[in-house]
């Protein structure tokens, strides 16, 4: 049966046998972290651990995307499924549970538009991203959250200090991960007619300190980055597994449930892998980095950038 990672570990501490197995292949998660080649023999280990398994409620287990304990159980989760994180794009499986359905994010909108009907914002109806955010500022958690990440993500603006990025990328996931996504979604994909909407929109996750470096790092480093990451390489798992694209199907998207990839592409924010709009007058989105000199490795490196550059699905 499916379960928490966190109370799944639990139990098999508890059962000798269990705990033996779960032993090793934390030696193997550790050995492919630190990328030492394991022999033949240590890689028939590990996956014979990993069978041994059988039908603990370990290996099937989840996270959730808003648990206290959330890199606790992801660790578990990859621990386990070490064997998954060979090569680039391999990430099969992702840790987290099942997506949201579409009707979930149907969510009725109306109350939130009465509490600003008649009110002096209701003259921001031009700029749909202006009324999002004037929304969030009546909830408080929206608010908090968002004044707190924006204010880590703008230190060292316009001087010679650099922004603090991992600070800055952990504000940018508390607040989509703490924040109602009613509030959130609407921020982030709110729609515009003219530039102006489009450049707050783009300015929704503070690209100068979150996304933009000075100059575009190769997508391959990056993803490298986040492989070593235990919330951003679930992330990454999860955006692959949801916003799978198909060319043979008519939405373009193998799940074809928009609102996972949606939620998914919302994942990827406050990760190394960042994703933005490209720019304040169209909803193109792409990683900051370059394939440039990719040398053998060009290929995987275009598939990277790809999958959120020409994502029908997404």
């Amino acid at each position: 049966p499916s379960s928490d990672c966190v109370v799944a570990e639990q139990l098999c501490l508890s059962d000798s046998t269990c705990n033996a197995t779960y032993r090793t292949l934390e030696s193997c998660a550790l050995a492919k972290s630190r990328l030492l080649s394991l022999d033949h023999n240590s890689r028939v280990r590990c996956l014979n651990a990993e069978l041994d398994l059988g039908n603990s409620s370990l290996l099937h287990c989840k996270c959730h995307r808003r648990m206290k304990r959330q890199e606790h159980c992801l660790r578990i989760f990859w621990t386990v499924h070490s064997s998954m994180t060979d090569g680039y794009l391999n990430l099969e499986t992702s840790p987290y549970e099942n997506p949201v359905n579409e009707e979930h994010w149907k969510t009725d909108y109306n109350k939130l538009a009465a509490l600003i009907s008649g009110s002096q914002l209701a003259g921001d109806a031009t700029n749909p991203c202006l009324r999002a955010t004037h929304v969030c500022n009546l909830s408080k958690k929206c608010f908090r959250l968002r004044t707190d990440y924006a204010s880590i993500c703008t230190k060292g603006a316009g001087s010679e200090d650099v922004c603090d990025r991992r600070k800055c990328h952990r504000g940018l996931r508390n607040f989509f991960e703490k924040v109602p996504e009613d509030f959130t979604k609407r921020i982030l994909f709110c729609p515009c007619q003219d530039e102006f909407c489009g450049e707050r929109r783009r300015k929704t996750i503070v690209p100068d300190c979150s996304f933009q470096y000075n100059t575009k790092p190769n997508c391959l480093w990056l993803l490298d980055t986040c492989l070593e990451d235990h919330i951003c390489k679930s992330r990454l798992a999860d955006f692959q597994q949801n916003c799978q694209p198909v060319d043979m199907s008519p939405d373009g998207c193998s799940l074809h449930n928009h609102a996972a990839c949606l939620q998914a592409y919302m994942g990827m924010i406050g990760t190394p892998m960042t994703p933005n709009y490209v720019s304040n007058s169209s909803v193109e989105i792409s990683l900051w980095c370059t394939c440039e000199n990719s040398g053998n490795h060009k290929e995987k490196c275009d598939q990277i950038l790809g999958m959120f550059e020409s994502n029908k699905c997404l």
